[in-house]
């Protein structure tokens, strides 16, 4: 096989191993396939370190009237 996706094992994950119909398989996209067989590369937890970096680029302001605080 040349370079590029192996739609064989792929084909068989889809339908043999999460029993999709065929026409749902095809609508799949790779990253939506790669998610349900699992695979740890395409879904990757946040770590501690990456919510910090999100905490710190959008801190949470004020609470102002009407924004939904208490």
């Amino acid at each position: 096989m040349r370079g590029g996706l192996d739609w064989p094992g792929l084909m068989r994950a889809g339908m043999q191993g999460l029993r999709l119909r065929p026409e749902d398989f095809w609508r799949l996209t790779p990253a939506e396939l790669a998610l349900m067989l699992g695979d740890p590369a395409a879904v990757t937890p946040m770590g501690r370190n990456r919510l910090q970096a999100l905490i710190a680029a959008w801190p949470d302001g004020r609470k102002e009237p009407g924004d939904g605080g208490r």
